[in-house]
């Protein structure tokens, strides 16, 4: 696992570093947290990111919410001082795993083992929830394709349905992509249609 570590200070970072080797780990960069570090940590494509800050500001958030966008990986945030709004701030932002004032060697493997888990946990909800809207929206247009065919070819619902999955079947795709084409085809015969009629 390659983890990125950004921290200004050489003393706080020797921590956590000392921490993640001595859980183990040996991929690990210090990356100092000023000028294009975003693009920097987006090159080194780590697994996860610490950062280790005294007291975050409201730009510094605003970076990690850019490192969280950018590389939707786990972050773990240690800081030494926080309040309510910082810390709201800081979970908007994609963090994991925020500590405050508990910065210990002993500490930095359980709390990256959260913060991988709480990513985790997070993308899995956010890929059902990303299956349902698409399962949704693939319904909607197999309805729709339904109504069209019942409405142009005198079909049953049964019937237009059976037509759909019969055509998906042997053509080797699914079924909202043929309903998709159909619709697709039914919008440009009728657009013609309209064009082509008399003045």
């Amino acid at each position: 696992m390659r983890i990125a570590v950004v921290d200004e200070s050489d003393l706080r970072a020797a921590v956590v570093e000392e921490g993640l080797r001595e859980a183990g780990y040996t991929d690990i960069i210090r990356v100092p947290p000023r000028g294009a570090f975003v693009a920097d940590l987006e090159k080194l494509k780590p697994d996860l990111v610490i950062f280790d800050l005294g007291s975050p500001s409201r730009d510094t958030l605003e970076e990690m919410l850019a490192v969280s966008r950018a590389l939707a990986r786990p972050i773990a945030m240690f800081v030494d001082q926080s309040d309510e709004q910082m810390i709201a701030a800081a979970i908007d932002a994609g963090v994991s795993a925020y500590v405050v004032d508990g910065l210990r060697k002993d500490r930095v493997k359980p709390i990256l083992d959260l913060a991988i888990r709480r990513f985790n946990a997070f993308a899995n909800l956010q890929n059902e929830l990303q299956e349902a809207r698409t399962a949704l929206a693939e319904r909607r247009i197999i309805d729709k394709a339904k109504l069209y065919l019942m409405s142009t070819r005198k079909l049953a619902e049964a019937d237009a349905y059976a037509l759909l999955r019969g055509t998906a079947m042997r053509q080797g795709k699914r079924i909202a992509d043929i309903a998709q084409a159909l619709l697709t085809a039914a919008e440009l015969l009728d657009g013609k249609q309209k064009d082509e009629s008399p003045k």
